[in-house]
């Protein structure tokens, strides 16, 4: 997040920065964690290469519950997803960011709606602040940076636990049979340009959701009582089996720079406040 004032997330009207200066000809399609949202993106970023505007091109495709409009359709002092609610459209902003939020209206739309409604209950009851509440922060934190997994209860007590090696050298046989999806917008414009502490928030799908349902049934569980609780676990995302070529060596789990022992919350420290390495060459 941008920490200036003027570009303060929780201000009406402001946004999070875009996490870096890649555009949509920097996407590899090929990526494992694009594999579901392929299909789509690529053929609307194609479009926008050249030369139709983000917002048009994405409309075309007719694939969301919301309409994309110029980021200057926003009026002046009004909260960005205030706005959404009340008008069903979409400031977008060309580049990656507003590109990957597009694409993800169109995955989970009801998913997005109902993050959308949270918010704006949340900005109807209590205004927009320098700090927002723990329903916006959760509901921020899911919406930028999560990840979905459905797996056994032994892999994700390891994974929770922080237990890497055991779940993802000693159980990685299993990871055939896991489902994951990415939803958070953030999370893959930052792997456009991977590096090995992206850190995505896991969020745990049972095991009785199909693929096809498991918009509608994110759209339940998104409720504000669990999300106030933060119910968030970090995972290093190109440790994933499969994602990431050096990942084959069990070494890769070794640094613990990335792949930290879990340790207790500190002053009710937010899931997102744990550190990102830096980008490495």
């Amino acid at each position: 997040m941008a920490s200036a004032d003027r570009l303060n997330p929780n201000r009406a009207g402001s946004r999070c920065a875009p996490a870096s200066a890649l555009g949509l000809s920097d996407i590899d399609w090929d990526a494992p964690w694009l594999a579901d949202w392929r299909a789509v993106g690529e053929a609307v970023a194609r479009q926008v290469l050249a030369g139709c505007p983000q917002p048009d091109a994405l409309n075309a495709l007719d694939l969301a519950p919301v309409r994309f409009v110029p980021q200057s359709d926003l009026p002046e002092g009004q909260a960005y997803e205030d706005f959404i609610f009340a008008t069903g459209q979409v400031p977008t902003r060309e580049g990656l960011h507003d590109f990957f939020n597009a694409l993800c209206w169109m995955h989970f739309p009801l998913a997005k709606k109902r993050l959308n409604a949270l918010q704006a209950q949340e900005i109807a009851r209590a205004g927009v602040g320098q700090v927002r509440g723990p329903v916006r922060d959760a509901a921020t934190v899911f919406d930028e940076n999560a990840l979905l997994i459905q797996a056994s209860d032994a892999m994700w007590a390891a994974l929770t636990e922080h237990r890497w090696t055991d779940a993802l050298v000693g159980l990685r046989a299993e990871w055939a049979h896991n489902r994951v999806w990415v939803f958070g917008h953030a999370a893959l414009e930052k792997a456009v340009q991977p590096y090995k502490s992206i850190t995505v928030h896991m969020w745990r799908v049972p095991q009785g959701v199909s693929h096809d349902g498991v918009d509608a049934w994110l759209a339940q569980d998104l409720m504000q009582a669990k999300l106030s609780q933060k119910p968030f676990s970090p995972l290093p995302m190109l440790g994933l089996p499969g994602w990431w070529s050096a990942n084959e060596d069990p070494a890769f789990y070794e640094d613990a720079h990335v792949f930290r022992p879990r340790r207790r919350a500190v002053g009710g420290q937010k899931p997102h406040a744990i550190a990102e390495m830096p980008a490495v060459p």
